[in-house]
């Protein structure tokens, strides 16, 4: 935060020179913010919150192409928060987009708890996963978690991180998944090769095998197909 006078002293109004220890600081600087929902009443809550927190500048945007028109004319903001539940489009794909184009901050602001949603947003390339239902003191909480270049969960949502990416191997015994693990169960589910899942996750095919086979042996099976179904009946990719 700049501060006036830092080491120079300065005139007061007077006339009078003033040491910088009393020199006021000014109000700490603003930052701007794209807020994505299509609920207009929601959207201008969470635009008069920020702007109470410093915002200086806050665009609003109600679809995907509102909010890539306004990505596109605007450039970067300090910080994007994001519906997932958009009526032209999935606001998981608009995270992807905005991270790619330089949005180093952005938070989810969504209505479900499902622990799919909550894992594939911070995959996507969000920095917080807050909850509509949250309290006024969450969300700045999460808000100003982002700013410092932090993480966050909603209280709601953190334990379901926690336990979100077991996945029960053909023993039964719950085996714990790791992100890049999920990441590339979750193309193999797509039908991608172990080197398109690698051109996909900037991977050697090498290194995906080595998943491949790490994850076979946490689930106890080897075939790509059982893999995949053990994950979806877990919940863990769709």
């Amino acid at each position: 935060m700049a501060v006036v006078g830092q080491g120079v002293p300065t005139r007061s109004s007077t006339g009078a020179v003033l040491s910088p220890a009393m020199v006021p600081h000014p109000r700490e600087e603003l930052f701007s913010v794209l807020v994505v929902d299509d609920h207009p009443l929601l959207r201008e809550a969470i635009a008069a919150r920020l702007r109470s927190m410093g915002a200086g500048t806050v665009h609003e945007a109600a679809s995907v192409a509102e909010a890539r028109a306004r990505a596109q004319a605007n450039g970067p903001c300090d910080l994007a928060i994001l519906d997932l539940g958009l009526p032209d489009g999935s606001g998981l794909d608009l995270v992807t987009e905005l991270r790619a184009l330089g949005w180093n901050r952005l938070v989810v602001l969504a209505s479900s708890d499902d622990p799919y949603a909550v894992r594939s947003a911070f995959q996507a390339g969000a920095q917080a996963y807050l909850l509509k239902s949250a309290s006024p003191a969450v969300v700045t909480d999460g808000v100003k978690r982002v700013l410092d270049g932090g993480v966050y969960a909603d209280p709601t949502v953190a334990p379901l991180l926690a336990t979100g990416t077991r996945v029960p191997g053909t023993d039964n015994t719950p085996r714990e998944l790791s992100a890049r693990e999920v990441e590339v169960l979750q193309l193999v589910a797509d039908g991608q090769s172990n080197k398109e899942i690698g051109e996909a996750l900037s991977l050697s095919a090498l290194t995906v095998k080595s998943h491949l086979s790490r994850i076979g042996r946490k689930l106890g099976t080897g075939d790509r197909a059982q893999m995949v179904a053990l994950a979806m009946r877990a919940g863990v990719i769709r």
